[in-house]
Parts: C-alpha cells; structure tokens; sequence
C-alpha cells in the first residue's frame, strides 16, 4: 500500500493550486452515459496525477440502478485462483480513464466509447473519497477491456501513456 507520499492520483478538491482550465469544461456534475446512452452515473470529482500534471480519471457516482443489479466485480485474476472481489455497502464511485469518454457540450453529459451498462455493472466500486491505489486502477481497466488475459502494467508513471488515458 503506497504511502501519502508516495501517492500520484489526487481529488481534484484536495489540491488548491489546481483548477480545471479557462479553456476546458469542467464537468463535474453531468450524468455519464454507456456506449448506448443509457445513464449510469454523474461525475463527482476529477482525479489528477500530479506528476503528469493531468486529469486521468472521472470518479462517477454510479446510478442505484447498477448497484441494485447486484453483479460480483469482473477479475480475471479470480480465473488463477486469486479471491475475487466483492463491492461493499458505500461503495457507490467507480473511475472511468478519461480517454474513454466523449464530451457532448450540447447536452452537458459524457459518453463513454466501449462501456455498457452490463460492464459498469460489474466493475469494482470504491467509496467516495478513497485513495487510489495502482491495485485498484488495473482492475478496473481489466474490467473495461476484457480480453481474458492478464495485463502486465508499468508500475511508474509510463502506465498513463497507455490509449485509455489519451486526449482529444
């Protein structure tokens, strides 16, 4: 478990001298929508790696519709015979890489590229505010590119080159 400061991914709100820029749009506060436009959550914060001076990820509140539907997170670590994982009650935010979401300025939501509500579903959730921890965001982008096989990841900052984190 890395320590504070150790740590790269912050909450938007925890750094002062940060903002979103004049030029982009913040979209903390619109719904988020699967690749078929169906709601699955809104975007509570941004989350920043300070060492690339970037937004990595939306942290989404997901809809009660999707913790309702009660699915056990994917893992493909469980098929080597690792524990799977289980979402917890408060465990409502999910984080979404920002290379796979559209803008739609016009109605003020974000659509997700590739993710269906069946996948949401199944992703692990976090509670609200959680650190994040590099475990963490490798499951869930095993969740969101399920290719069944174990992916290898850089474990210093090159694993935000990857296509997920890319910007338009």
């Amino acid at each position: 478990m890395s320590t504070e400061k150790e740590r790269n991914l912050f909450y938007l709100e925890e750094l002062s001298d940060y903002k979103v820029a004049d030029n982009d749009k913040d979209v903390r506060g619109w719904d988020v929508k699967d690749k078929d436009g169906t709601v699955v959550g809104k975007v509570d914060n941004l989350l920043v790696n300070k060492n690339t001076k970037r937004v990595v990820y939306l942290d989404v509140e997901v809809d009660a519709s999707i913790i309702k539907a009660n699915h056990k997170p994917y893992s493909n670590k469980s098929k080597d015979g690792a524990h799977e994982f289980l979402n917890k009650d408060g465990e409502d935010h999910l984080i979404v890489p920002i290379g796979l979401a559209d803008l739609n300025m016009d109605s003020e939501t974000v659509l997700t590229k590739s993710i269906d509500r069946n996948t949401f579903s199944e992703t692990k959730r976090m509670k609200k505010g959680s650190p994040l921890h590099r475990e963490y965001e490798e499951t869930v982008l095993d969740s969101y590119n399920r290719d069944d096989r174990q992916s290898e990841y850089p474990r210093d900052d090159s694993f935000y080159d990857r296509e997920e984190f890319a910007t338009k």
